[in-house]
Parts: C-alpha cells; structure tokens; sequence
C-alpha cells in the first residue's frame, strides 16, 4: 500500500516514478519497449514494474520489522510523433496500476490504485514551439534530482500534473511557457496530482481550477539560466455546503535558477504563495482567511562516470496571521549508481514539518532510509 505520512502531512512516503526497492532483497523492475512505425510517424510503447522498501527509524514497527517492501505498480508508457514532413503531430501517456501508483484513491477520478498520470497531445507550431492538450506537467520552477524525497517542502509546487493546454517554445537563450489549467486531474471533483498529490485540497473540502501559469528563463551564460514563474487560479468549494462555487482564489510566484560547472550542478528557488480559501470551507473548518507561506530551495549535485550525488535542502515559513507554527526544514541527501541495465540509489529524509492540504505549513519529525533499484530492458 502506499504509505501516508504518520504527520498527518498529506504527502506520499514513497514516490518514485522511476523505481523503487531495495535492502534485504529487491523488487523486480522490467520495462519491454517496441517501437514500430506507421503512417509515416513513430510509436513507441513500453511497461515497467516498480516497487518499494522504506526503514523508518523512528517507528518501532518498522525498526521490528526491519522495514518493508510495498508500493507494487505496473506502469504502462506510450509516446510517439509524426516523422519530419509528414505531420506536426506528437503525444505521450502513462497510466500506472497498484498501490505504488502513488495515486490517492480516495481523491482521484478512478477511486482506486490507477490512474493516467500523463496524458496530451501535441502540435507543433514550428521548429522551436510545441501546443500540448491533455495532462502535462506545470511550468513551474524546477524539479528535483529524483523529485521524492527531494521536494518534500516544495509540496504543491513539485512534481506539478495538471489537465489543461500548454504551449512552450524557445527564442535565442529565451525559454518559454505559457498555460491554462481546468484541475489538477482528470473528473469533476478529484484533486490527486499523482506523486505530489496531498497539498491542494480533498475531494470533499476543495480544489484548484482555472489555473493560469507562465514561466518565462533566460540563458544568461552558457548552461546557466535565470526564470521566474507564475501561477493564479481559482478554487472549487466541494463541502456540499454549497452550490461547487469557484470562490475561492490562489497566487503563487517562484524566482528559479539552474547551472551546472562541469560535473557539478546546482538549483535555487524562492517561492511565495497564498491561498483564499472557499468561504464555505474556511469558515466550517476554523481556517484563517488567508494562508500564506515562504518557501526556499536548494539542490546541489555531482556527477562522475557512472557515480551521482546529491543532496536537496528545502524550508518553509509560515506567513499566516493565525499560524502557531515555526519555521520547518527538511534535508535529503543521496546518490546514485548506474550499474549498466539501471540504477541504485540511496536516500536518506530527516524533516521537522511539513505542508497540509490547505496549504498550511505545520511541525512534526520524520526520518526515512530509502535504497532504490531501478532496471531496464
């Protein structure tokens, strides 16, 4: 099963959307790839199994247990494109399957452990700009190394899928995005966005829609860019209290920056976001009028033939008026091995909080060793 955080933080223990086992012994992981061409396009299908070993130190089940294996999922992938000359079209889907989906049934479209993580269309508008409509990934910011447990406190604004349109292109060392966003998933009262599901509201309290987003980078030196990102977008009131009114609203902005020096790399945030909540909702709930929080990030990286090592730094500060909660941080440092057919990593998370549901960021410890075997056909 998938795990929630013991908190009470509203995210994922395990995600990974790449693998996941380890310790003791280690889950199989297969993906069968065939391309095959027709009508002068390419297609490209191919399946994968994923599944999950945590050791929590600070339980004493899983200190009794040694830990366990869970997480199992089958994960279909499909991608393809028309051939230069013979059409402008392109798509891309997965669709996953098992508790290690790291969908959350009771606030998804299906109501159990599967669900379309991705799934657009595209056009292209020229050499250098491409239309997508579907379930794609938001233009905000950055993503992390292996995004869990690396985004932890960029919760909401990680690992961002939403459905809507998108357009993206590039000028020169100009890059940019700009979309509109119905939800954050597929059905008329979900609110999962998959693997950094748990941070915009529930199925029976409220959601984000009408989301627009605009991310605009600038290459100032070679490999090395500067951006800022915007999003604001209303929120759906889902208590039954009501008649579903969007009455509710939220602004987020995020100043980013990647570089790499030769085998090093690095990224930096700074984000700041707030949220109105549904009258209806704040008020049954005992909410502040406003949530505001301040988040920063950080990750820095080194590779080195087959060797990669990372670490991500993230902190919170609440800015609600209301909030009796400090300042939360949270560190995960790892690395990974490329062992030929796939990789191993090694994880390690230590928090002392986290960001709920509404936003809100809250105190709490939690510590977990993660070791990951990903492999390939």
């Amino acid at each position: 099963m998938v795990q929630r955080h013991p908190l009470g933080l509203g995210a994922t223990i395990f995600a990974k959307p790449r693998s996941y086992t380890t310790l003791p012994a280690v889950a199989a992981v297969s993906i069968l790839s065939f391309p095959f061409s027709a009508v002068a396009a390419e297609h490209n299908f191919s399946a994968g199994v994923w599944g999950t070993y945590a050791y929590l130190p600070d339980d004493d089940t899983s200190r009794d247990t040694w830990g366990s294996f869970e997480g199992e999922a089958l994960i279909l992938y499909a991608n393809g494109e028309a051939e230069e000359g013979e059409g402008r079209w392109l798509y891309s889907a997965e669709t996953r399957f098992g508790p290690g989906s790291f969908t959350d049934p009771e606030n998804n479209s299906t109501g159990d452990n599967f669900t379309l993580h991705q799934a657009w269309v595209g056009w292209r508008l020229g050499e250098q700009d491409i239309v997508r409509v579907g379930k794609s990934q938001v233009p905000f910011g950055w993503k992390t190394y292996n995004f869990w447990p690396g985004d932890i406190l960029l919760a909401g604004f990680g690992d961002q899928m939403d459905v809507g349109v998108k357009l993206s292109g590039s000028r020169d060392r100009w890059h940019y995005d700009a979309a509109l966003y119905l939800a954050d998933d597929w059905g008329s009262t979900s609110t999962d966005t998959v693997d950094d599901n748990g941070h915009w509201g529930s199925s029976d309290t409220f959601r984000k829609t009408q989301t627009w987003v605009g991310n605009l980078e600038y290459e100032f030196v070679q490999d090395h860019r500067i951006g800022l990102s915007l999003q604001s977008g209303q929120l759906q009131d889902l208590t039954g209290l009501g008649d579903n009114k969007t009455d509710g609203e939220h602004r987020a902005a995020v100043l980013h920056y990647q570089g790499s020096f030769g085998d090093f790399y690095t990224k930096a945030s700074l984000i700041t976001n707030e949220r109105e909540l549904p009258p209806l909702y704040q008020q049954s709930a005992g909410l502040a009028n406003k949530i505001e929080n301040t988040r920063y990030a950080l990750e820095l990286g080194y590779d080195h033939g087959p060797w990669s090592y990372y670490i991500d730094l993230s902190a919170a500060e609440p800015d609600t008026e209301s909030s009796m909660a400090g300042g939360v941080h949270a560190i995960a440092p790892g690395f990974r091995y490329n062992y030929g057919p796939g990789w191993v990593y090694v994880e390690y998370l230590s928090q002392n909080g986290g960001i709920d549901r509404n936003g809100q960021v809250v105190e709490g410890d939690f510590d977990a060793l993660y070791i990951t075997l990903d492999f390939y056909l």
